[in-house]
């Protein structure tokens, strides 16, 4: 940003010596970049950060010095006389997209006369780099210059229709610029238009078919807010970049569009005659009623800074910088509402740094000690750590993907199909506007991106929140969710989750209890319990969820809630007597019915087995030729040891038959 020093000498007062000045400035966050004598004038080079747009304007960087120095700030008041008609009579503006354009103004000045600017004028703008075109166009670079917000005139004769439309181009526009380029629009890409064509595009730049000539003689003038993000893709997308998309890009203040806009009109009036008509004709939303209101505890300066800085100089900063305090101060802190041109104050830890910045950071001594509090680890991060390093010791790698999902990742996996997701209406999530109520989709996406650059069969895990929607009579949340997917079987990731809940809680138990849910293959889908605490879902997707994606291998999932696991995490450790004598194992082959799940079967044995059962574990299953149709064949690894001694094969024989005989009378089932 460059700046002229006879021209911030319209607004505060440079008794200063230069040096002095560019000093300041650097330590209070404009960084100087260089400086420049042009004719009798001095160019001023500063670097100015992006969350600072406010200091993209003469008046912005005067407000700064009026505040290092303590000097009074002139800045322009405009109020230009008006004629009688009314301007709603001669145009009108309709904004099509608002998500795109939410606020536009106009005014319209009639018998205008175009010619050269004066000489003023053109010194000041040739100081800061911008060439003079003719009266109208230079007053536009003026004030854009002086309040930082965009301005644009248009020949309002060669408007079709006589009014503007705000809208998304169409797919295939032609566009000629002002710089006399003809530019092919991207559908989406947000234009003026008149009742026919583009005109301009939104924030970037003017079109040359109703730009200002010499023949000139109504103009309309425009000032408004356009997305930040709108005007970046457009500019980016056509790589045409002016002053007026680096401002909206970085956000402008709602509030200063009038003040722009009558600053404009009033230097129109001056240096090209002509008469302005009543009214301005506002479209979209009202700027914001309500400012923002950000508290200060004055106890927290010293400590963050090292330094104390007396209350009354931290409210005597902050109100010079434009904030407004709430009410009286008190002796612990303040409340403070932020200016329009200042969105980038929003904490209080921001606050504190505007004090720091503005009392000098050259007055904090080196040698200061910060108190520094350490924050210990909280039971959720104990526990997150440590699935996190029990994952990848099974060689998963984690992941970290976005909240916001597209609708058809949303239809992939739905673990609650009866609940519908949360969505944002926002220019920025056009298309990924969903908050996702699974971490599967997320990681579906990352594994075939994976794919696509030729890393495959990565296994992935993520830790993050959902979110769901309230429902009557409950409040929505955002529970944290463990999820992975793989190319692994539903058997050895179930096995992984096993390992998973015997380090975390070694005296609960994880079972599979069979599910029916969209998405999973039949017969491969489980909902998962953490003792009789329901805790997630495995199964294995089917084909048809993931061909959308285009996986080259078939996915098992599992998908875990974490307030279920931290719940049953065993905080004190328990150490045990290693076993003193051999455990002995013995299969049992079953023959059941298909509808007695695994979970069942186990239930019986560990109920019967007796005082000796030292464990009882998934031996396999099988379905084949040599058994019924509507049968199935499991086996049963179970193992007994005592701690007296070695066991008899007439004790495990005893043991072996009570748990068939429970087997037969409660299952009904027999052995192979």
């Amino acid at each position: 940003m460059i700046v002229s020093w006879e021209w911030l000498g319209q607004y505060v007062s440079l008794e200063m010596p230069l040096e002095d000045l560019t000093t300041r400035l650097t330590m209070s966050g404009l960084n100087l970049e260089g400086v420049e004598s042009r004719g009798d004038d001095t160019a001023i080079d500063l670097e100015v950060t992006s969350n600072r747009p406010d200091c993209l304007g003469h008046v912005g960087v005067a407000r700064e010095i009026s505040v290092l120095y303590d000097l009074p700030l002139d800045s322009p008041d405009p109020q230009p006389a008006t004629a009688g008609n009314s301007v709603t009579e001669a145009t009108s503006v309709e904004i099509h997209s608002p998500e795109l354009c939410p606020r536009y103004t106009a005014r319209v000045l009639r018998g205008v006369r175009v010619g050269p600017s004066p000489d003023w004028l053109v010194r000041r703008l040739a100081t800061v780099g911008i060439a003079t075109i003719n009266n109208i166009v230079d007053i536009t670079n003026y004030v854009l210059l002086e309040t930082g917000q965009p301005l644009h005139a248009f020949d309002f004769d060669k408007l079709t229709g006589g009014r503007i439309v705000v809208r998304e181009s169409t797919g295939g526009e032609q566009f000629e610029a002002i710089n006399h380029t003809t530019y092919t629009l991207a559908p989406g890409m947000c234009v003026i238009a008149d009742a026919e064509k583009p005109v301009a595009l939104a924030g970037v730049m003017g079109g040359a078919e109703t730009e200002i000539s010499e023949a000139t003689t109504t103009v309309l003038v425009e000032t408004a807010e356009f997305a930040p993000l709108s005007v970046r893709n457009t500019a980016r997308s056509l790589s045409l970049f002016s002053d007026s998309s680096f401002r909206f890009e970085r956000g402008i203040d709602p509030h200063g569009l009038d003040i722009a806009s009558r600053r404009c009109c009033e230097l129109i009036l001056e240096l090209a005659g002509g008469e302005l008509l009543d009214d301005l004709i506002w479209a979209g939303e009202p700027p914001p009623e309500e400012p923002t209101s950000v508290s200060i505890r004055f106890a927290q300066v010293p400590r963050v800074l090292g330094v104390d800085v007396p209350s009354a100089d931290i409210c005597s900063i902050l109100e010079q910088l434009g904030l407004t305090l709430v009410g009286n101060a008190d002796t612990d802190g303040a409340t403070f509402t932020v200016p329009g041109w200042r969105r980038d104050l929003t904490r209080e830890i921001d606050l504190i740094e505007e004090v720091a910045r503005i009392w000098g950071y050259d007055r904090i001594p080196e040698d200061n000690r910060v108190p520094l509090t350490l924050s210990r680890p909280t039971h959720r991060d104990l526990v997150t750590n440590t699935l996190r390093d029990l994952f990848c010791a099974s060689g998963f790698n984690e992941a970290m993907t976005l909240s916001f999902i597209t609708a058809e990742l949303f239809s992939i996996f739905r673990p609650d199909p009866d609940r519908e997701p949360l969505s944002v209406e926002h220019s920025s999530r056009r298309h990924e506007n969903l908050l996702r109520q699974s971490l599967v989709p997320s990681l579906l996406q990352s594994r075939r991106e994976n794919e696509r650059h030729g890393t495959f069969g990565v296994d992935l895990f993520e830790i993050a929140n959902v979110y769901l929607e309230a429902r009557p009579g409950a409040e929505g949340s955002e529970p944290t969710r463990v999820t992975a997917v793989t190319g692994r079987s539903f058997g050895e990731l179930k096995g992984v989750c096993e390992m998973v809940v015997s380090r975390l809680a070694p005296h609960s138990r994880l079972t599979a209890r069979p599910i029916e849910l969209p998405g999973f293959v039949e017969g491969r889908g489980a909902r998962l319990f953490l003792d009789d605490s329901p805790c997630g879902c495995l199964g294995e997707l089917t084909r048809d969820a993931t061909d959308p994606l285009d996986l080259r291998d078939a996915v098992t999932i599992v998908e875990l809630d974490l307030a279920t696991i931290e719940s049953a995490v065993e905080t004190t450790r328990r150490f045990q007597e290693l076993p003193r004598f051999p455990a002995i194992e013995r299969d049992l082959n079953f023959l059941l019915d298909e509808h007695i799940t695994w979970e069942d079967l186990e239930g019986v044995v560990r109920d019967n087995a007796g005082p000796l059962l030292d464990s009882v574990s998934f031996g396999g299953q099988y379905r084949g030729e040599q058994i019924p149709a509507d049968k199935k064949s499991y086996v049963v690894t179970i193992g007994y040891r005592s701690d007296q001694r070695t066991l008899t094969n007439e004790e495990i024989e005893d043991a072996q038959a009570q748990v068939v005989a429970a087997c037969q009378a409660d299952l009904g089932i027999s052995l192979r």
